[in-house]
Protein backbone atom coordinates (compact mmCIF):
# COMPACT_ATOMS: atom_id res chain seq x y z
CA UNK A 1 0.00 0.00 0.00
CA UNK A 2 1.21 3.52 -0.77
CA UNK A 3 1.91 5.68 2.10
CA UNK A 4 -1.40 7.36 3.56
CA UNK A 5 -2.28 10.28 5.11
CA UNK A 6 -3.53 10.06 8.67
CA UNK A 7 -5.79 12.09 8.78
CA UNK A 8 -8.71 12.97 11.39
CA UNK A 9 -11.25 10.40 10.24
CA UNK A 10 -8.50 7.51 10.42
CA UNK A 11 -7.83 8.50 13.82
CA UNK A 12 -11.22 8.18 14.39
CA UNK A 13 -11.92 4.49 13.06
CA UNK A 14 -8.87 3.46 14.20
CA UNK A 15 -9.56 4.41 17.93
CA UNK A 16 -12.82 3.26 17.70
CA UNK A 17 -11.93 -0.36 16.52
CA UNK A 18 -9.39 -0.83 19.26
CA UNK A 19 -12.09 0.11 21.38
CA UNK A 20 -13.94 -3.12 20.24
CA UNK A 21 -11.20 -4.79 22.08
CA UNK A 22 -11.43 -7.50 19.83
CA UNK A 23 -14.65 -7.88 19.20
CA UNK A 24 -16.16 -8.11 15.54
CA UNK A 25 -17.70 -4.90 14.09
CA UNK A 26 -19.14 -4.41 10.26
CA UNK A 27 -18.52 -1.91 8.68
CA UNK A 28 -22.08 0.01 9.02
CA UNK A 29 -21.89 -1.11 12.97
CA UNK A 30 -18.22 0.97 12.95
CA UNK A 31 -19.83 3.88 11.03
CA UNK A 32 -23.22 4.09 13.88
CA UNK A 33 -20.71 3.99 16.68
CA UNK A 34 -18.87 6.87 14.91
CA UNK A 35 -21.99 8.40 14.12
CA UNK A 36 -22.94 8.25 17.80
CA UNK A 37 -19.94 9.57 19.13
CA UNK A 38 -20.55 12.77 17.13
CA UNK A 39 -17.43 12.18 14.70
CA UNK A 40 -19.12 10.41 11.72
CA UNK A 41 -17.53 9.44 8.65
CA UNK A 42 -18.68 8.10 5.42
CA UNK A 43 -19.06 4.94 4.33
CA UNK A 44 -16.82 4.98 1.54
CA UNK A 45 -13.63 5.79 3.55
CA UNK A 46 -14.20 3.21 6.42
CA UNK A 47 -14.70 0.76 3.61
CA UNK A 48 -11.43 1.92 2.28
CA UNK A 49 -9.47 2.28 5.58
CA UNK A 50 -10.63 -1.18 6.71
CA UNK A 51 -9.34 -2.63 3.54
CA UNK A 52 -6.08 -0.68 4.03
CA UNK A 53 -5.96 -1.78 7.64
CA UNK A 54 -6.65 -5.67 6.65
CA UNK A 55 -3.36 -5.27 4.22
CA UNK A 56 -1.60 -4.35 6.99
CA UNK A 57 -2.18 -6.60 9.37
CA UNK A 58 -3.71 -4.66 11.65
CA UNK A 59 -7.51 -5.77 11.01
CA UNK A 60 -8.59 -9.22 9.95
CA UNK A 61 -11.83 -9.47 7.35
CA UNK A 62 -14.31 -12.82 8.18
CA UNK A 63 -16.35 -12.97 5.24
CA UNK A 64 -19.41 -15.14 6.32
CA UNK A 65 -22.34 -16.69 4.06
CA UNK A 66 -24.90 -14.49 3.69
CA UNK A 67 -23.63 -11.70 6.17
CA UNK A 68 -21.86 -8.37 5.92
CA UNK A 69 -18.01 -9.27 6.12
CA UNK A 70 -16.92 -7.86 10.00
CA UNK A 71 -13.89 -6.92 11.07
CA UNK A 72 -11.58 -7.28 14.10
CA UNK A 73 -9.03 -5.25 15.56
CA UNK A 74 -5.78 -7.02 15.90
CA UNK A 75 -3.71 -6.14 19.20
CA UNK A 76 -0.18 -7.28 19.03
CA UNK A 77 0.08 -8.64 22.49
CA UNK A 78 -3.42 -10.20 22.00
CA UNK A 79 -3.86 -14.12 22.47
CA UNK A 80 -6.67 -13.73 20.10
CA UNK A 81 -4.20 -13.14 16.84
CA UNK A 82 -5.24 -17.05 16.00
CA UNK A 83 -8.49 -18.51 16.48
CA UNK A 84 -11.11 -19.84 15.32
CA UNK A 85 -14.66 -18.91 14.44
CA UNK A 86 -18.12 -20.38 15.27
CA UNK A 87 -21.62 -19.06 13.43
CA UNK A 88 -24.74 -19.97 15.02
CA UNK A 89 -27.62 -20.57 12.59
CA UNK A 90 -30.42 -19.03 15.18
CA UNK A 91 -29.59 -15.92 16.36
CA UNK A 92 -26.20 -15.07 13.93
CA UNK A 93 -23.92 -14.99 17.34
CA UNK A 94 -19.90 -15.14 16.05
CA UNK A 95 -18.28 -17.09 18.57
CA UNK A 96 -14.44 -17.32 19.04
CA UNK A 97 -13.01 -21.16 18.99
CA UNK A 98 -9.85 -21.51 20.72
CA UNK A 99 -9.22 -25.05 20.11
CA UNK A 100 -6.14 -27.27 20.78
CA UNK A 101 -8.16 -30.22 18.56
CA UNK A 102 -8.87 -27.94 16.04
CA UNK A 103 -5.37 -26.20 15.51
CA UNK A 104 -4.41 -29.79 15.60
CA UNK A 105 -6.86 -30.82 12.36
CA UNK A 106 -4.95 -27.75 10.77
CA UNK A 107 -1.41 -29.17 11.58
CA UNK A 108 -2.74 -32.22 9.61
CA UNK A 109 -4.11 -31.23 7.14
CA UNK A 110 -1.04 -29.46 6.23
CA UNK A 111 0.98 -32.08 6.94
CA UNK A 112 -0.55 -34.92 5.52
CA UNK A 113 -2.51 -33.29 3.02
CA UNK A 114 -0.78 -30.29 2.22
CA UNK A 115 -3.37 -27.83 2.64
CA UNK A 116 -2.80 -24.72 4.74
CA UNK A 117 -6.28 -23.46 6.39
CA UNK A 118 -7.05 -19.77 6.28
CA UNK A 119 -8.67 -19.30 9.69
CA UNK A 120 -9.89 -16.00 8.58
CA UNK A 121 -11.70 -17.27 6.21
CA UNK A 122 -12.80 -20.31 7.68
CA UNK A 123 -16.71 -20.42 9.91
CA UNK A 124 -18.06 -23.18 11.71
CA UNK A 125 -21.73 -23.06 11.22
CA UNK A 126 -24.66 -24.57 13.57
CA UNK A 127 -26.17 -24.19 16.19
CA UNK A 128 -25.08 -22.28 19.81
CA UNK A 129 -26.18 -24.29 23.49
CA UNK A 130 -29.05 -21.45 23.53
CA UNK A 131 -30.38 -22.16 20.03
CA UNK A 132 -29.91 -26.00 20.35
CA UNK A 133 -31.77 -25.77 23.83
CA UNK A 134 -34.66 -24.33 22.12
CA UNK A 135 -35.38 -26.89 19.00
CA UNK A 136 -34.95 -29.03 21.57
CA UNK A 137 -37.88 -27.72 23.71
CA UNK A 138 -39.62 -27.32 20.31
CA UNK A 139 -39.49 -30.51 18.29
Amino acid sequence: MKHAYNTKQRENILRVLRETNGSHITADGLAALLQEQGTPVGKATIYRYLEALVEQGMVRKYVMEGASACYQYIDAASACAQHHHFKCTGCGRLFHIDCAVLQDMEAHLLREHHLKIDPTRTVLYGQCPECAGKDEAHP
